[in-house]
């Protein structure tokens, strides 16, 4: 076994675990034991448990991340005191004033990129036991073979294999032969799906949860790029994917966007549209605090009354018949 092997052997095993638990919960609760939906709801059980044991990684690296935005005023300062400067005195000052930096405001540039690398292992993990399980290879824990081979034989409706995938059926129409529709309907819709959460999903943070001191910098360039090119990773790629791993992929995609909805509205990046939003919310409900201390409520306007129309005396008299 490799190194990449003895790594992953413990989160593949845990995965495993997770996924052979859901698969006898929803079998035992009256769902077929070989049937497709019975895989496909084993397989979000377990991407919804591993995404919530990820979220105080996430928050640190919210956390982090905010601590880089907060110094980010000192460090422009630093890089326009040596712009243009390109001998080699100025730079080692540079690097010695910007580890200082660093140092005094206990801030590092790579403590935001930390808990994403540590989450890759897990996903690399969920990846491959989902891979193998859809060509019926045992893995190394609790999913036997004869498991495997269940889950490798499963087919939506009867009729879509979930170890099978849009590019094979594609290929399957373009040379004549035989061809399954409902595999290339039902994986054309989830790439949709997929592509189109990812792109919510980075649309939310380029549109709201960004500073103007952010927007100003190369990095929102950067991110206007990433919100163009991973949808068309997600669907260019996706259509290779076989129907149980999309069903990952879609459900991993649709946890983030809805955890960045989350923190966007609660912790929004500050001097964003995000976080504006959220402090007259907090003031109209006067749970806005000052810096003093103070309280700010914010009265919302007294809609005018509508005003009526002034009645002459002659139309206020009650109109009676001729006298006689």
């Amino acid at each position: 076994m490799d190194l990449l092997g003895i790594i992953l052997w413990p989160l593949k095993w845990a995965v495993e675990l997770l996924l052979v638990a859901f698969h006898w919960l929803f079998s035992n609760m009256g769902l077929g034991y070989d049937d497709g939906i019975t895989w496909v709801l084993s397989i979000v059980g377990l991407v919804l448990v591993v995404r919530a044991a990820l979220i105080p990684i996430f928050v640190r690296q919210i956390k982090s991340q905010r601590k880089m935005l907060e110094v980010a005023p000192q460090l422009k300062k630093i890089q326009d005191k040596y712009k243009g400067k390109k001998d080699q005195f100025s730079r080692e000052a540079m690097s010695r004033e910007t580890m200082e930096l660093y140092k005094r405001t206990g801030t590092n540039p790579l403590s935001s990129c930390l808990p994403l690398l540590l989450q890759m292992p897990i996903f690399f993990a969920l990846f491959s036991v989902l891979n193998d399980a859809q060509h019926g290879k045992a893995g190394v824990g609790p999913l036997d073979a004869a498991r495997a081979e269940s889950f490798g034989q499963a087919s939506l409706f009867g009729v879509a294999p979930l170890h099978d995938s849009f590019a094979t059926q594609w290929t399957h129409m373009v040379a004549g032969e035989p061809y399954i529709l409902a595999v290339m309907i039902i994986a054309a819709t989830m790439v949709v799906l997929m592509t189109a959460s990812q792109f919510i999903t980075q649309l939310q943070i380029v549109s709201k949860n960004m500073s103007p001191e952010t927007k100003a910098s190369p990095m929102f360039k950067q991110q206007r790029i990433m919100l163009y090119l991973l949808p068309l990773v997600f669907a260019f790629s996706g259509v290779a994917f076989p129907l149980g791993v999309m069903f990952y992929w879609l459900t991993s995609n649709i946890w983030t966007m809805v955890q960045q909805f989350i923190v966007i509205r609660n912790m929004p990046t500050p001097g964003s549209e995000a976080a504006k939003a959220r402090e007259e919310r907090l003031a109209r409900k006067g749970k806005l605090v000052a810096n003093d201390g103070d309280i700010i409520v914010v009265e919302e306007p007294k809609k005018p009354a509508q005003r009526q129309q002034p009645v002459g005396k002659n139309r206020s008299k009650k109109q009676t018949g001729p006298k006689k």
